[in-house]
């Protein structure tokens, strides 16, 4: 190990397989980043927590650099765990497990991810560590995560009780407590993936200091496919010319809005790649539209392939998204991306100039057509868009703004620290 060589925990409650989304990819990628770099690096995270929400069992394989040890947790009552957790804040049976992970080691930084279900009373952990929270979602401020009020619009003016109803949850009755203030009383850096975030949790009464942080997309799972993938990816979208969709079928994705779209729009393709809950309703939706194409779940090599054979891709989401993974994978392959101007979606296309936003279907059509039309403009936006992504969101650029975060924290901590020693 090098002299400067880092030991890191990373504590979330989903981390591949066991995972829904891009954060949980980005953790992996982070640990096994870091790991390369020469530093130590255990993942601790609960399965109890996916088995309680997913459908289908963990899908992937996910193989590890030999400096990341993964760290479980599953408690003897399963499922019962997380409830526990949702309810009243606190690890309770995780607790044990927990206890012995930080008793066994002495960590240098103790980084906090996704805490949905690990709750507020985990952040007591990492005495002696600089402390980090990387604010991937809303649920800070909202018990549902997502800024997403009664499952049918953007909140503005919460309802939290109602809202958690809605959504067939019992109220967390700790957040009418001081449990979370006094617990994020110990972390030394917040970091957050986009200025949307800061700009929601400051709306929102989120008062401590947060530094911007975005996320990043390895350049070596950019690289072009083998042609024989590029050629299967070619015979899935079809012959058409085609605009893509990426991501899961969730109401907040707003895939239902680009369906009424395409109703009245002929001039290429639909391509939806992805699965979710909502996936039926979309595909009765889109019921006798030849021009609307539902690709299911898709290998991540032959994703790459339908990205780099897209017009552009579109990103319709209802939310406040906190970051675009799918708006960098499409950057990465030289694709422009049409996305709706809300949350960090808009923020990425805007700050690589790789795209449009739109706030309108009029607007949205309006994109669509121009690239469609203008083969120049689509190369130019493109080449663009995948040198920003080069050159900002690619692994060596976050690397050395992570850890330069971190000395910047740790210096400001051993400051406080000579100060109270000096009183």
């Amino acid at each position: 190990m090098p002299s400067d060589s880092l030991s890191f925990c990373m504590l979330t409650t989903f981390y591949p397989p066991y995972h829904f989304g891009g954060e949980g990819l980005y953790l992996y990628r982070l640990a096994n980043q870091l790991a390369r770099e020469g530093h130590r690096v255990t993942v601790v995270h609960c399965t109890d927590s996916y088995d309680l929400l997913a459908k289908s069992g963990p899908r992937g394989e996910y193989p590890h650099h030999p400096n990341v040890t993964i760290r479980p947790l599953h408690a003897r009552l399963g499922r019962l765990s997380p409830l526990v957790t949702y309810l009243s804040g606190r690890p309770g049976l995780k607790s044990r497990a927990l206890d012995e992970i930080f008793a066994a080691r002495q960590f240098d930084v103790v980084h906090f991810h996704l805490m949905t279900l690990l709750g507020p009373g985990a952040l007591r952990y990492g005495e002696g560590a600089l402390r980090l929270y990387t604010i991937h979602d809303h649920w800070l401020v909202c018990p549902m995560y997502d800024l997403w009020k009664l499952n049918r619009e953007l909140c503005e003016e919460p309802a939290c009780i109602r809202c958690q109803l809605s959504f067939r949850r019992p109220p967390q009755l700790w957040r009418g407590t001081n449990l979370l203030d006094r617990e994020l009383e110990r972390i030394d850096l917040f970091l957050a993936p986009s200025r949307s975030v800061i700009e929601q949790h400051r709306r929102r009464g989120f008062d401590r200091p947060i530094s911007l942080l975005p996320h990043f997309l390895p350049l070596e799972e950019t690289k072009p496919v083998p042609p024989e993938i590029d050629a299967a990816a070619a015979a899935e979208a079809g012959e058409r010319p085609y605009f893509l969709f990426v991501g899961r079928l969730v109401r907040i994705k707003g895939v239902q809005r680009l369906i009424e779209v395409f109703r009245d729009y002929d001039g290429a393709d639909l391509v939806i790649a992805g699965d979710g809950s909502f996936a039926g309703h979309l595909r009765k939706q889109a019921r006798g539209l030849s021009n609307v194409r539902f690709l299911g779940h898709v290998h991540p090599q032959m994703l790459r392939a339908l990205y780099a054979r897209a017009i552009a891709t579109l990103v319709p989401s209802l939310v406040y998204e906190t970051f675009g993974f799918i708006t960098l994978e499409s950057l990465a392959q030289g694709t422009p991306v049409i996305a709706h101007d809300l949350g960090a979606v808009g923020e990425l296309v805007r700050e690589s100039r790789g795209g449009f936003t739109y706030r309108t279907d009029g607007e949205l059509v309006e994109a669509m057509e121009s690239l469609r039309t203008n083969r120049a403009l689509r190369d130019e936006l493109g080449a663009r868009g995948q040198a920003a992504y080069v050159e900002r969101w690619s692994e060596e650029p976050h690397i050395r703004s992570y850890l330069g975060l971190i000395e910047e924290a740790r210096d400001r901590a051993s400051g406080r620290e000579r100060q109270r020693l000096a009183l």
